[in-house]
């Protein structure tokens, strides 16, 4: 029934997605428009809101692009490589693959949002060198499992309101993340989706005949620069061994003190860190790393042009007051009971415009936790209720999927189709996780 219902939303999306630059392009005059008719804000208001935004995820814009990045040279890196390929190598059957490749995804974003998208689409790439399989569903699958990740270790809405000194603290206090993270609902909604979401996958193969397939050769990555080809003294600086060590194990020994005695966590800059560390010394000479970085920047083109665009769409949601009277339109049809679930629904629908955890929590929290004393609902589901919906629509947002895509070469479209089948599904579980359980 998945294989058939899948099959019109792949064609609907191939045939009318746009990409994701004119789907940004798109986002940006709706949201204005919006601002102008539903809060009266003036075109000059509105374009100042853009224009004072558009810069605002600079710092953010960096990161993920090194999350690209240092990511595709470690697993480019030639241990790692072998290491993935190996894993691959235990996917006997193209339904097996899609197991794995969700299975793989799921967790490394449990444990990190960054490295799942990263280390999802390069194992993808793996296992397509191996087995003949749908190649868009291979990579829809590997995307799949980011939905799991504000419910994760890294969920920032949970660790923020965890931290002291959040500027909701005074209103609600600390909430820990036994109560967030890993209190009983939120690990039965992950367990869930950690067994529906393979399956949902696998049930979407599509028949041989309609199935999109790319070979080895298509695959198969840049060989590795010659480390004998010394043709000038600046060469053997190039192919030094030594020098990437005298560096690289550094850059590893600050991580160890970082993260087991100075009580460090992961974040960004920490998994950026730590990637690039890696990949420094698992390649062992600088020309190896140099030839890898070649390769990962060319994927990182969208990531440059379209969030500063994302970033103006934040500026008119947040200034102009949109997002928080979205936020209140579902707090008005609320009880005390539905509160989780309407928090979901309208976090999903901001996150189309403000696909951004900690950009959407400040926007959403002064409107949500009110409501959740007025009402008398558990402050902590709601904020959960919040940082789903945020990972939720993730899958209809091309934002998120800009990473794997340039890893995996494909364009929005190519995956999206499969992604919106994810979406209803992992709707109904989440929906049901925070209503009933």
């Amino acid at each position: 029934m998945l294989q058939r219902l899948s099959r019109p939303a792949v064609k609907l999306v191939e045939r009318y997605l746009p990409d994701p630059y004119i789907f940004v392009l798109l986002l940006t005059i709706v949201a204005a428009l919006a601002a102008m008719l539903f809060e009266q804000r003036s075109p000059l208001a509105v374009m100042q809101y853009w224009g004072n935004g558009f810069w605002g995820l600079l710092s953010f814009s960096m990161q993920m692009l090194l999350v690209l990045v240092t990511g595709f040279m470690l697993a480019n890196s030639p241990p790692i490589k072998r290491l993935l390929d190996r894993l691959a190598a235990t996917a006997r059957t193209p339904a097996s693959a899609i197991i794995l490749v969700t299975l793989v995804s799921l967790a490394a974003s449990w444990i990190n949002w960054g490295f799942g998208l990263v280390i999802g689409a390069l194992f993808a790439k793996a296992l397509a060198r191996q087995i003949r399989v749908d190649y868009r569903l291979l990579i829809a699958s590997a995307y799949s499992g980011f939905v799991v990740w504000h419910g994760g270790l890294a969920g920032s809405i949970p660790l923020t309101i965890a931290t002291p000194g959040h500027f909701s603290e005074d209103q609600i206090g600390i909430i820990p993340t036994s109560q967030t993270i890993f209190a009983g609902y939120n690990l039965i909604i992950v367990v869930a989706l950690f067994v529906i979401m393979p399956l949902i996958n696998r049930w979407m193969m599509p028949a041989e005949d309609e199935s999109v397939f790319v070979s080895r050769e298509q695959l198969a990555e840049p060989e590795s620069p010659d480390r004998n080809a010394i043709e000038r003294p600046a060469d053997r600086l190039e192919n030094s061994t030594l020098l990437s060590m005298l560096v690289g194990v550094p850059g590893l020994l600050y991580l160890v003190h970082y993260f087991f005695f100075a009580g460090g966590g992961l974040n960004l800059n920490s998994v950026n860190f730590l990637f690039l560390s890696l990949a420094i010394v698992l390649h062992r000479t600088p020309r190896s790393l140099l030839a890898s970085l070649n390769e990962a920047i060319k994927g990182g083109a969208g990531i440059v042009i379209q969030f500063p665009f994302y970033a103006g769409i934040m500026g008119i949601m947040m200034q102009s007051g949109l997002a928080q009277s979205l936020s209140e339109l579902f707090v008005a049809i609320a009880n005390a009971d539905t509160l989780p679930f309407w928090s979901f629904i309208s976090a999903g629908i901001v996150n189309l415009f403000v696909p951004s955890g900690g950009g959407q929590w400040a926007v959403q929290a002064p409107v949500m936790l009110p409501a959740a004393e007025a009402l008398g609902a558990d402050v902590s589901r709601v904020a959960m209720g919040v940082a789903w919906g945020d990972a939720w629509t993730n899958l209809l947002q091309p934002f998120w999927a800009l990473p794997v895509l340039a890893i995996a070469g494909l364009n929005a479209k190519d995956i999206m189709g499969f992604c919106l089948i994810q979406l209803v599904v992992t709707g109904v579980v989440i929906g049901l996780g925070l209503t009933l359980l």
